[in-house]
Formats: C-alpha cells, structure tokens, sequence
C-alpha cells in the first residue's frame, strides 16, 4: 500500500471551527501538521470575480457549453455588473462570515497583491 509523504487538502472550511460539538470536539484541521491561508484585499477579489465572470462569459469553460449565455458577447460594464453582483450576493458575505473567521487559525497566511504575486507572508510559531 502506496503511503505518500505528504497529502495537500484544498478547500474554503478546512480551517472552520464550527463542525466541532461537545460529543466530537476535534476540527478537521486538528489532522493537520501544516496549514496554509492565501488572503487578498477585497477589492482585489472583486477585481479578479469580475475578469473571470467576463472571460467564462465569453468563451465558456474547457470541454462544457457556455454557463452564462446572457453575457455572451457582452462588453466590459455587464461582465463588471454581474461580477460585483456575484461578489456581492454570494463571495463577499461568504468572505465575511465563514473565510475570514479562519485565517488566524493557519500556521502561514500568504497574502497575494493585485497581481497575484505574494506581497506578504506570516508565519506563525510553531
């Protein structure tokens, strides 16, 4: 049997504290030896919500039909529109309430500039 080294588990609510109960009191991220938060400003994470609504709008995703047929072909301000709608409806209150909440708990929190690139690194003692 294949035991491998090392195991990378990606996901929004790994380091959520709120599947935990008196009878269970273990978080999923107590299995883990390491963890990593990737953190961006707000405005940022709009900017990138609405470049990619636009360019899954316009050319659809890999192997599947366009998902978004009403913006097809549409031009920068709808893609914008929806983009900061989605943003705003779903991502940013999902930010604010389950995301966020969990940062401090990572043992490294890379925060990542407008360009993508890491502007800042903090690790925590271990």
């Amino acid at each position: 049997m294949c035991q491998p080294d090392i195991v990378i588990v990606e996901g929004l609510n790994v380091l959520q504290t709120s599947a935990a109960t008196a009878e269970s009191p273990l978080f999923v991220s107590d299995f883990f030896d390491f963890s990593i938060y990737v953190d961006a400003d707000t405005d940022d994470i709009e900017q990138w919500s609405r470049r990619t609504v636009l360019h899954v709008a316009r050319n659809g995703l890999p192997g599947q039909a366009l998902v978004l047929p009403t913006l097809c072909g549409a031009d920068r301000r709808a893609g914008d529109g929806h983009g900061q709608q989605h943003l705003g409806a779903i991502n940013e209150k999902n930010l604010i309430e389950n995301i966020l909440p969990t940062r401090e708990r990572a043992d490294l929190i890379l925060h990542k500039g407008h360009d993508h690139r890491v502007t800042q690194v903090k690790l925590r003692r271990l």
